[in-house]
């Protein structure tokens, strides 16, 4: 699969959302420090507050990461008002099968009212249909209830518990959750 495969940009109800760009490390960390407390809950880059040009550096490789097709980091906008809301990647994980992750995070302000889940279940239309995927997979920590409840509204099944599977961003052993669905599974779900 080529990255030029991949859309430019993807619109769904209420969000745009396009790979990172150059510059785009401002508004991403004004959210990360507006959502920093959930953030260090449960992500490990969120160990500690990056500063600004941490932020635009991180921008910068996930701009370059999308362009050669190793993976596909997302932004995604608001489209009333153009604000940045939340962070999602459709992770690579094995091109010859194909198989994906997607993780994402949101801003505090954008939370408890479905953005998220309009993201995943874009990504998750681009991964079958544009990528041809024949597995897509969400992890998360067991304890990350929000986590778990977008994965099940996006219409993924529990495949695993992995029980101490890693060290979770506070230092406990972490039990991780594994949801995945497969073309035939996709199909059933109604577009939205």
């Amino acid at each position: 699969m080529t990255p030029t495969a991949f859309p430019a940009t993807i619109e769904t109800e209420r969000l745009l959302l396009r790979a990172p760009q150059a510059g785009d490390g401002d508004l991403v960390n004004a959210a990360i420090r507006e959502s920093f407390a959930a953030l260090h809950q449960w992500m490990p880059w969120a160990h500690t507050l990056p500063s600004v040009a941490e932020t635009e550096t991180f921008c910068r490789e996930a701009a370059a990461t999308f362009a050669v097709g190793a993976g596909f980091p997302l932004f995604a906008f608001l489209k009333e008002t153009g604000e940045f809301a939340l962070a999602t990647d459709l992770f690579v994980h094995d091109w010859a099968v194909p198989k994906f992750e997607i993780g994402y995070w949101r801003r505090a302000s954008a939370q408890g009212c479905g953005l998220v889940t309009e993201a995943v279940r874009a990504l998750t239309r681009v991964g079958f249909e544009t990528l041809r995927a024949n597995r897509i997979q969400i992890c998360c920590d067991a304890r990350n209830v929000r986590s778990r409840l977008v994965a099940e509204r996006s219409g993924y099944r529990l495949e695993a518990t992995l029980r101490n599977e890693r060290l979770a961003a506070d230092g406990a052993l972490r039990t991780t959750l594994m949801f995945a669905m497969l073309p035939d599974e996709f199909e059933l779900i109604p577009c939205p």
